[in-house]
């Protein structure tokens, strides 16, 4: 029944919500938390049950002569009942103790939903980097080819050629289909992989073989095709490093969901920005309600001031009722009567305890108030501590938001910017320096957006841990 407690998900096979039912279902700190929880309910009917009865059984080696015959053994039994209202305290302790053990579960739980999110998210990052990367690879890889076509164009003062000039044409990169991260075994391929952020129809790089054989002053140089692949080989590299990164990632969210590190773990093809609307009072209230840390809190001071009451009533006198039965056998003493002569005995009986020493019980009323005084003090530092954090990942959602509508401007102008300058690079007006800043920038943006984004989401996810619940459906 351990999945009753968690929220319902979403039943879409290798999304978020799906593997966070996984952690939820597998995860063996939240099983454990849970079997805690479990345990204490079992608490509850210990706290408020009675005494166990007494039964006391005395032999007699010798039968004792009495005035009603021969008494042979004595049976006494006696049940114990404390003070009026002390089992209700014990109860209403046991109950608020196994509160505290399913806060401490919610607690657990929701600092596992955050990892599993942020882990998400990370691996989401990775991806888009490893598209950023491959797109630039792939300009880059253009570039060369331009390189090549001006390396290999005569001067400019030199006879035209009688055969008609040949035009290099460059096909635009096609649109990502899936899932880049699924094939970064191919990384030798990388121009032939499929990537996003270069749009179709507007790309200056289908006919820069013409442009350089047709509108160029002057002749390029194999330094330059050089640097190019110089260029290519870092990024070749950093896919490489970047597919490292993802599988030590993946080791990493497997193991919160308690499978094998191995297991391929399937992402988005894209990084989207989740929607998030700040209400400052819901969410301050949802803090208040719904934080397990604060329940768990309120939970302590409620068992305290049970226990305190409890405590009273143990210094108050128990009550036993009883009941004492004499075996007797014949006599043949003739000073027996004979009326009575073997006669059973009954004998009801009734008991109380003197509570005299007052010192404990006043001792032990203290120390319960003591410790919920501690409890209402620890609830309300915890209190402002959440709210202070509130306000510190309000502030860093704010800033996360402002980067990331700053890089994707800066990436739009830099892809704008590429464009032209790639244009007077085939012309012969700007020297290759210019055009590798430019895809350097390119590229930076890029990844910082991800980044951006990445940290965006993980910060929603933090929030949604404060007030305990979905906030960016």
């Amino acid at each position: 029944m351990l999945f009753g407690f968690f929220p319902a998900f979403p039943q879409q096979t290798d999304s978020l919500s799906w593997y966070l039912e996984t952690a939820a279902r597998n995860n063996p700190l939240i099983n454990s938390n849970f079997a805690l929880y479990k345990a204490s309910l079992e608490k509850i009917p210990q706290a408020g049950a009675y005494a166990d009865p007494e039964l006391d059984i005395g032999l007699f080696v010798k039968p004792m002569e009495t005035l009603s015959g021969k008494q042979i053994a004595d049976f006494t039994l006696m049940q114990m009942f404390p003070w009026f209202g002390t089992r209700k305290a014990a109860r209403n302790e046991a109950t608020e103790m196994s509160r505290m053990a399913y806060e401490q579960f919610r607690e657990a739980r929701n600092n596992l939903f955050y990892e599993v999110k942020s882990q998400w998210y990370q691996l989401c990052n990775l991806n888009e980097q490893y598209k950023n990367t491959q797109a630039n690879l792939l300009l880059l890889e253009q570039l060369e080819k331009l390189a090549l076509n001006r390396y290999s164009a005569p001067p400019a003062n030199a006879p035209t050629p009688t055969a008609p000039p040949v035009t290099t044409v460059v096909a635009t990169p096609p649109v990502a289909t899936g899932n880049s991260m699924d094939n970064m075994g191919g990384m030798g391929n990388s121009s032939q992989t499929a990537t996003q952020g270069i749009p179709e129809g507007n790309s200056s790089m289908q006919n820069m073989g013409a442009g350089s054989m047709g509108a160029s002053n002057s002749s390029g140089s194999m330094s330059d095709v050089l640097r190019i692949q110089i260029e290519k080989a870092e990024l070749q590299n950093n896919l490489e490093v970047i597919a490292s990164n993802r599988i030590a990632a993946e080791a990493r969210f497997n193991a919160l969901l308690n499978r094998k590190q191995d297991m391929r773990i399937a992402v988005p093809d894209s990084l989207e920005q989740l929607h998030f609307l700040i209400d400052d009072q819901a969410m301050i209230d949802s803090i208040i309600t719904a934080n397990p840390m604060l329940s768990m809190l309120e939970a302590e001071a409620n068992a305290y001031r049970a226990k305190a009451i409890m405590d009273k009533k143990m210094s108050y006198p128990m009550f036993g009722i009883g009941l004492q039965y004499s075996l007797v056998g014949k006599s043949n003493n003739k000073m027996v009567m004979d009326d009575m002569n073997g006669m059973d005995m009954f004998m009801p009986m009734f008991k109380i305890s003197i509570p005299i020493f007052r010192k404990k019980y006043q001792a032990q009323q203290k120390e319960s108030q003591h410790y919920r005084r501690a409890s209402e003090l620890k609830y309300e530092n915890t209190l402002n501590e959440l709210q202070s954090e509130y306000q510190t990942v309000k502030q860093q959602l704010a800033d996360a938001a402002r980067k990331i509508a700053l890089y994707k401007k800066q990436q739009e102008l830099s892809l704008s910017t590429w464009q032209l300058i790639v244009r007077e690079f085939s012309a012969g007006t700007t020297n290759l320096t210019d055009v590798i800043q430019v895809e350097r920038q390119l590229l930076d943006y890029g990844l910082k957006k991800s980044e951006a984004i990445a940290e965006y989401n993980t910060m929603i996810a933090g929030m949604e841990k404060l007030v305990a619940t979905s906030i960016n459906e």
